[in-house]
């Protein structure tokens, strides 16, 4: 048997947006907005408008997680939902209702509730007057929001995140144009991330100004360690610079309270530094986290890129590096994610080795699978044993991290109760309980018993 730490979190992690739906909700966000617009790039054009329901089956939802094990469960307050008026930050009522009911519904089942401030849901009339992320009005806008956060639940949350994969937004909205608006711009993307920081510090500095009792504040970080294509220089030299892109320049700020000078310096080369000062930097070095969520599907393989980073055109980070798909890999053919669990523990060393040995729990790891009622059984069940073996093995070689030292928490999977997943919509479903999205009746998958049986005996036979 082995034997995970006492007071283990053993749960699953979704976000307002793709699971509650748009129900009673007064501003769009930037996805809310984008379905209406461009409903055909969706997945079968399903968009937001009711995902799995949770604004209105939240105490059966809750109810089901618990008796699958789950002792506790992320998901994430709706900025487009709290808030009324988005400059003098007035709360909605009915907004109010629901997340006490849901924080509430959560104690009353024993379950611990952790509650992230943004997940790629920005109100989308924030872009349109102010530019969104690229603006420090927009982070302090956001610094509002957190603190009614703050005030209306921290009696009852103890356990808080101000970002979901920042680095998402900075890909997803400004480079590679998977989230609305789609722009590419390259120094725009590097200041979008200066300011997520920025944001992320500021909200810290609220909380901590608030003296919120026995509570906790962390950010919720995608970490896909980087392994070059060779030992040669030149793929070990695209390798650096990928980890200084894709995770230290989200993680460093989180836990040291600055930017990796090599990164800086890169930058700057380029003319692509952000703006910053001498008040914000003294607010990043001065707000660090106090736990680490890892959200960890894939590991990130590079090699040197096949055109020269200094060839002209627009400085875009992946013209230091190109992605390379090692032969042989293990693959989850539905998503195209290569699935290489030991990179769990990978991480698991390197926050134990280079960041402190802070705190930290697996807030998101799972994998997508379409069109799983071919798995069901006679019963109607579906057999997912696929999940199962995925999960045991990452939590077999988590296990071997926390044997070593890292002190590691908790494991949520993505996701409790399949949800609606961005552009993909329902294609890929990664739930433990299944959802028929028409009819809204939710059924417990093979997945979800095991995972019971794991909850109870706090670790693997």
């Amino acid at each position: 048997m082995k034997q995970f730490p006492a007071n283990f979190w053993w749960g699953a992690a979704t976000s307002g947006p793709q699971s509650e739906g748009r129900f009673n909700k007064k501003h769009a966000n930037v996805f809310d907005y984008h379905y209406e617009i461009e409903p055909e790039v969706f997945y079968n054009q399903v968009g937001p408008d009711t995902a799995s329901n949770f604004y209105n089956s939240y105490k059966e939802d809750i109810q089901m997680m618990r008796s699958i094990g789950m002792n506790s469960m992320r998901t994430s307050i709706q900025w487009s939902r709290l808030i009324d008026d988005l400059e003098a930050n007035t709360v909605n009522d009915d907004a109010v209702r629901f997340y006490n009911g849901v924080i509430d519904t959560m104690l009353a089942e024993g379950m611990t509730p952790v509650m992230n401030l943004h997940h790629f849901d920005l109100p989308v009339e924030l872009f349109d007057k102010y530019g969104g992320w690229e603006s420090k009005k927009v982070v302090e806008l956001f610094v509002g929001f957190a603190k009614r956060c703050f005030e209306l639940f921290g009696d009852r949350v103890k356990y808080w995140t101000t970002h979901n994969e920042p680095m998402v937004v900075v890909e997803g909205e400004y480079l590679f144009q998977f989230h609305y608006p789609n722009i590419v711009d390259g120094k725009k993307a590097v200041q979008v991330a200066y300011n997520l920081n920025l944001a992320s510090a500021k909200a810290i500095k609220a909380f901590r100004e608030m003296a919120i009792e026995d509570a906790q504040i962390g950010t919720i970080l995608n970490l896909t360690p980087t392994y070059a294509a060779s030992d040669s220089e030149e793929d070990q030299e695209a390798a650096r610079i990928a980890e200084l892109w894709n995770n230290k320049m989200f993680l460093e700020p989180a836990i040291y309270g600055h930017f990796p000078a090599e990164l800086e310096e890169l930058l700057i080369r380029d003319k692509v530094l952000w703006e910053t000062n001498d008040e914000e930097k003294a607010v990043l070095k001065e707000n660090t986290i106090d736990f680490l969520g890892v959200n960890f599907y894939h590991p990130n393989r590079v090699k040197a890129p096949d055109v020269a980073p200094n060839s002209v055109g627009s400085w875009m980070p992946d013209r230091y590096y190109d992605a390379y798909d090692m032969p042989g890999r293990r693959v989850n053919l539905d998503r195209g994610w290569e699935i290489y669990p030991k990179a769990l523990y990978d991480i698991a060393v390197n926050i134990k080795e280079n960041y402190k040995n802070i705190p930290w729990y697996v807030s998101e790891n799972g994998m997508g699978v379409s069109n799983e009622d071919r798995f069901k059984n006679t019963e109607g069940m579906i057999e997912d044993d696929y999940r199962i073996d995925f999960v045991q093995e990452h939590l077999e070689w988590l296990h071997k991290g926390i044997e070593e030292g890292s002190k590691c928490f908790g494991y949520h999977m993505w996701t409790p109760i399949d949800c609606w997943s961005w552009l993909n919509a329902y294609k890929n479903r990664y739930g433990f309980i299944s959802n028929n999205i028409h009819t809204q009746i939710k059924t417990v998958k093979k997945s979800g018993h095991w995972f019971k049986e794991v909850t109870e005996q706090n670790g693997l036979s």
